[in-house]
């Protein structure tokens, strides 16, 4: 019903609808001696009343047989009972029955035992009924002096509680003065908390009174009663902002407070109360120091996002502690690490650009050493932080880009595709390294298992090798890498035909060829197994090496998109070196030498010895490459040699003004608010003044739907 459901609830239950209670056993159950039992009965009977039961025939049995019981849990279920219940008539009126209960509460509130004292006095925090209450209150005020703290710290709550009610100023007329009284003499933090916090809500002058007058103990104080301090302070300088002054020195006081939550909330009051330098800057610091103190990867994380908040309003503040940020990456957690990562970066200035990078490369350094399995992931991420440095500012490029090309082999595919990309990008952007990282890449280009880090690898090499030393070693190296001629032989080609018919025999069989690739987790083929690559290599090859064969290992498991790429690298190469090599005898040689492996690659994607034959594709690409190099006409050699750099020159001209206009729009987000004032100047214009009209049209009709 509706009534029901107006009703306040300060008790939430789990209960299961499935094995419903009967009334007659619960009361059977009460009427008993067994103790388990009747705590059983009690639980069931509160699970029924939360979920809309009312019992009604349980009052009287509860009244005689349960509230008489010492056991503890009984009293406590007693209590939690007489909290759900209704306590009033449909008029309002407290039911004449309650008056049982009244008794019951007052001996409760003077029981020898601790523990029923205590809770009967937190049960009267959750009572509304003046006519209840009003016959307590004696008894309430006599725990006041209790010599137990945790008696105390209750009847401190109840005074509140009850003073909080609409006629709580006439039941307890001088509360905040016994309160007060209470405050000065109380010893036990938990009860000193609770009397300032009763005076800060009901009676707030005393409350800051109280605080001005002991300023310089503030310090001293625990930590519960700290954090109630906080929050009176951002109260009071909320209504009363000329007063701030003598606050922030209290609040600055609390920032070497020993308890980290107090700590905190001291730094996020000052940001609140304060945009002076000074202010954010000790706030800023305390965060730092939180950062790296805490464990909790929940705490770390809340005061990123707090940091993170600093950096959008006080960035030159933050840009002077961003040292103290990245030593956040000292935790294992991907998610601090992102998100640490992504702080740093747009703090990034020219002073302090090169202390980040070389962090960042011996974090790089680190994940090689570690066995932690999210390494791949943390390198990945490392690789784009340092890519965005160096897009940034040039200069630091150099100092990073031998450093990963170390990890073009990575693994991590997506770690490789990422370091490559970053070579791609910065070998176009500072000509001064272009020497540097193709001699690097040529070194290190055997290394690479993975198709897509191979492509854009020869994509470079084919675009960036311009000396006649550096297209002789790029040709040299794309041929040992292929390996020997052909790829496969007829007897290969005789045993894979015969596969479907000796099925036993796949497994045994010494080429690689008679079944498909196995595909590693990360995404990347399978290394070819010795005995496969005895099928393909000359005797004089060491069987299995690493150093000879990663493009003919990935040839062999049918890349031929690969093919194509290794047939365009091959092409540009040999139409460069036409320009830079005077012998035409050695260019006629290099080009045979490629049309050979180009055809090659055709022949082994039309046989039988791969189980699927070449893509229509790739293998109009690779026919086009040796129509090129049979026939070179000028616009052909320009389109290859100028057209293809100047599309790429674009590309990253497009990237970067995309990632400028991004910046701008984020930096362009507007912050105002819907009740903000309309400044009419602008709207002088007779357009602007129809659209407002249009507006105001839709105001109105949208008032009329209301």
């Amino acid at each position: 019903s509706s009534s029901d459901m107006e009703k306040s609830c300060s008790l939430l239950v789990y209960f299961d609808k499935g094995t419903p209670a009967i009334a007659n056993e619960i009361k059977e159950a009460l009427e008993g001696n067994d103790i388990p039992a009747k705590v059983d009965a009690m639980k069931k009977a509160v699970m029924l009343l939360l979920n809309g039961e009312t019992l009604p025939q349980l009052f009287i049995t509860i009244i005689r047989y349960v509230l008489p019981s010492e056991d503890h849990t009984i009293q406590k279920l007693l209590l939690l009972y007489l909290e759900i219940i209704d306590k009033t008539d449909a008029k309002g009126k407290v039911l004449p029955e309650m008056i049982l209960i009244c008794q019951n509460l007052r001996n409760n509130l003077q029981h020898p035992n601790e523990y029923i004292r205590g809770v009967t006095l937190r049960f009267l925090c959750r009572l509304n009924e003046v006519e209840i209450i009003e016959p307590l209150i004696p008894s309430v005020l006599a725990n006041l002096e209790h010599r137990h703290p945790f008696i105390r710290r209750n009847a401190i709550l109840a005074v509140m509680s009850i003073y909080k009610l609409p006629q709580g100023e006439q039941l307890l007329v001088d509360a905040p003065e016994m309160i007060e009284k209470v405050l000065s003499t109380e010893q036990d933090p938990s009860a000193k908390r609770n009397a300032f916090l009763m005076l800060f809500t009901c009676a707030q002058e005393r409350a800051v009174n109280y605080l001005l007058t002991h300023v310089d103990r503030v310090s001293e104080w625990g930590e519960l009663l700290q954090m109630v301090v906080l929050e009176l302070i951002r109260k009071v300088c909320k209504t009363n902002k000329g007063e701030k002054g003598k606050y922030i020195k209290i609040i600055i006081s609390l920032l070497n407070a020993p308890s980290s939550a107090v700590t905190y909330e001291c730094a996020g009051t000052l940001v609140s109360l304060s945009s002076a330098p000074t202010a954010i800057r000790a706030a800023a610091n305390t965060y730092c120091q939180l950062l790296l103190s805490q464990s909790d990867n929940n705490v770390k994380l809340i005061v990123l996002d707090r940091l993170n908040e600093l950096k959008s309003t006080h960035r030159e503040i933050m840009v002077d502690l961003i040292m103290d940020v990245l030593r956040a990456l000292s935790s294992p957690n991907l998610d601090i690490r992102r998100k640490t990562t992504d702080i740093v970066l747009e703090l990034i200035t020219p002073r302090n650009i090169n202390e980040v990078v070389l962090t960042l490369k011996k974090e790089v350094v680190k994940t090689q050493s570690g066995e932690l399995e999210k390494n791949g992931e943390y390198r990945q991420m490392l690789i784009q932080a340092i890519h965005s440095c160096a897009i940034k500012f040039p200069e630091v490029a150099s100092t990073v880009v031998h450093l990963l090309m170390d990890f073009l082999g990575d693994n991590n595919v997506a770690s490789a595709m990422d370091v490559v990309v970053f070579v791609r990008e910065i070998i176009e952007t500072n000509p001064k390294l272009r020497v540097s990282i193709i001699t690097r890449l040529l070194d290190t280009f055997y290394q690479i298992r993975a198709a897509r880090v191979c492509s854009c690898a020869l994509w470079i090499i084919g675009e960036y090798c311009l000396s006649l030393s550096e297209v002789e070693n790029g040709i040299a190296n794309i041929k040992q890498c292929l390996g020997e001629l052909p790829f496969y032989s007829a007897s290969d080609e005789g045993e894979a035909a015969d596969a479907s018919k000796k099925s036993q025999q796949v497994n045994n069989i010494t080429t690689v060829s008679s079944r498909r690739p196995a595909i590693l987790a990360d995404g990347t083929y399978a290394t070819q197994s010795a005995a496969s690559e005895t099928a393909f290599s000359p005797p004089t090859v060491v069987q299995g090496s690493l150093t000879s064969g990663n493009l003919r290992s990935l040839l062999l498991t049918g890349d031929f998109f690969l093919g194509a790429v290794v047939a365009c690298t091959l092409t540009k190469l040999v139409l460069r070196l036409e320009e830079v090599q005077p012998s035409k005898v050695e260019v006629n040689k290099a080009s045979t030498q490629a049309l050979l492996i180009i055809v090659s690659m055709l022949q082994l994607g039309q046989s039988s010895a791969l189980p699927h034959p070449i893509d229509n594709d790739s293998y109009d690409r690779i026919v086009l490459c040796i129509r090129l190099l049979c026939n070179t006409g000028d616009d052909l050699r320009k389109i290859w040699l100028q057209s293809c750099r100047e599309s790429f020159v674009q590309m990253l001209s497009d990237k970067q003004l995309r990632e400028t206009e991004e910046i701008k729009a984020k930096a362009q987000i507007s912050h105002a608010q819907p009740d903000d004032l309309i400044d009419f100047y602008h709207l002088k214009s007779r357009r602007v003044c129809l659209i407002l009209e249009s507006q105001k049209n839709m105001i109105d009709f949208c008032y009329e739907l209301l």
